[in-house]
């Protein structure tokens, strides 16, 4: 028979305690983190949708992997399996192991990057673009103009714009291309996935002009999953063979392994080139550690191994892929306006359109995680002008494109009762909208301000 209900397709053998904290205490723990849950300690927060960032449950294999670990200096039989794992799945020859995403990127980015270098992404993640922006170079979005609408359908809504990228190398010409980026799924776009068809064509105008292709594959096993169910000529192809096509298109890729190799700390950069890759480990060897353990303990690397095969199964995909649609299917039932369809790893709630009486610089998707937090202890993350907004030189915000939040879905970590718990949240939210104030900062840094920056709401 065909069951209504996904279930976890594991059973649950480690808990963590959750502390249940009252709405007296969220109020006070939220007034001393100046109304930034980035500045929460986890104990005050009771689901803890941040990020899926190294926020995944490791299995019972991957904890025997840690007892594994070789923590030789060189050469280590842990880093051993880590390097044919990756070269297994990406085919690329040259490996380079980092204790994260972006560290991964400072080695690329830093090498071919700099002044009057340009980057095109479908949507450059926060770290990509401050690592990139960070060496003086230039990053460039463009997605395709569905992409750009909350609410318009389309299967692949992560996909580039190749008619934009064949323009922009016109522009700036090619030799002024360090790279060209694909983010599969497209994070800051809504986890939206991309098609093989359009990676098969910016694969094929970077190769016609000689410029550098990356992918950025932290999500790929999620982004496999959406191709095998929506693009033609993938249902037989197994989610791996999929994810072996997409690198097969690329000249590289960068991948945090704290996503889809479900462990909680590592990345990679893995590259075809030679001379790039060179490069690329001196740095890794001044910044990170020696070339075949990076930013990495053995058993980290073992950990990463075994992830990056448990992330393809097909039970598992299903599962996560389900779980997470389960959250926005149901808020949309509700009427809360969200990003759709709904991504691989996240629901992205339009803040902009939940919370109409708020302006744009008073920030709708920061008054939507704190009032999240104060109801029921739900962090979440602001991915809108907090993150991406800059000021003119008349001192005026420029507002990013949307006003979102992120509720982003760790892996294997919350069950269907906690999902059941965020969903009744929002429905007690609706019924308090107007109440919901704004806020303006009170203190911010010059990079990445969403993760330090303070603020005070605005007394209506």
């Amino acid at each position: 028979m065909h069951h209504k209900t996904t279930i976890e397709p594991f059973r649950i053998k480690v808990v963590e305690q959750i502390r249940l904290s009252s709405e007296e205490e969220r109020l006070q723990y939220l007034a001393d983190a100046q109304y930034n849950p980035f500045l929460l300690k986890s104990n005050q927060v009771i689901i803890d949708l941040l990020t899926d960032s190294g926020t995944s449950a490791m299995s019972s294999e991957q904890w025997a992997g840690v007892m594994r670990g070789d923590e030789s200096y060189a050469g280590a039989v842990s880093w051993q399996r880590l390097e044919n794992a990756v070269k297994d799945l990406t085919g690329y020859p040259y490996v380079m192991p980092t204790h994260q995403g972006r560290a991964a990127e400072h080695l690329l980015y830093s090498r071919i990057g700099g002044p009057g270098k340009v980057f095109i992404s479908n949507t450059h993640f926060d770290t990509t673009r401050a690592n990139i922006e960070f060496s003086g170079a230039t990053a460039i979005d463009i997605p395709i103009e569905e992409g750009r609408h909350p609410d318009w359908d389309h299967p692949f809504k992560g996909n580039m714009d190749t008619a934009r990228l064949e323009a922009l190398i016109a522009e700036h010409g090619a030799a002024n291309i360090g790279a060209v980026v694909l983010t599969v799924t497209n994070n800051s776009g809504g986890g939206q996935p991309v098609s093989m068809a359009n990676a098969r064509a910016v694969s094929e105008i970077c190769r016609s002009h000689g410029v550098l292709f990356i992918l950025d594959a932290c999500r790929v096993a999620e982004n496999a999953y959406f191709i095998r169910h929506r693009e033609e000529d993938y249902a037989d192809k197994s989610y791996r063979q999929i994810a072996q096509e997409m690198f097969s298109l690329a000249d590289g890729c960068i991948m945090s392994a704290k996503k889809d190799a479900l462990v909680n700390m590592g990345g990679f950069l893995a590259l075809k080139d030679l001379d790039l890759a060179v490069q690329c480990r001196t740095v890794l060897i001044i910044t990170e550690g020696y070339s075949t353990y990076g930013g990495l303990s053995g058993r980290d690397m073992e950990a990463i191994a075994i992830g990056l095969e448990e992330v393809f199964d097909a039970d598992y995909l299903h599962y996560r892929i389900k779980s997470t649609g389960y959250l926005g299917e149901k808020l949309r039932e509700m009427g809360v306006p969200l990003i759709w369809p709904i991504g691989g790893h996240a629901v992205y709630v339009d803040a902009k359109a939940f919370y109409p009486h708020i302006p744009v610089e008073q920030f709708p998707g920061q008054s939507l995680v704190c009032e999240l937090y104060l109801k029921a202890g739900i962090r979440s993350c602001e991915i809108g002008s907090v993150m991406f907004g800059k000021t003119d030189a008349d001192g005026q915000l420029v507002p990013a494109a949307m006003e979102l939040v992120r509720l982003a879905i760790p892996r294997r970590v919350y069950t269907q009762s906690h999902i059941d718990y965020v969903v009744e949240t929002f429905r007690e939210l609706i019924t308090e909208k107007e109440k919901a104030p704004g806020y303006r900062i009170v203190y911010e840094p010059p990079f990445l301000r969403h993760f330090t920056a303070r603020f005070e709401p605005v007394k209506g």
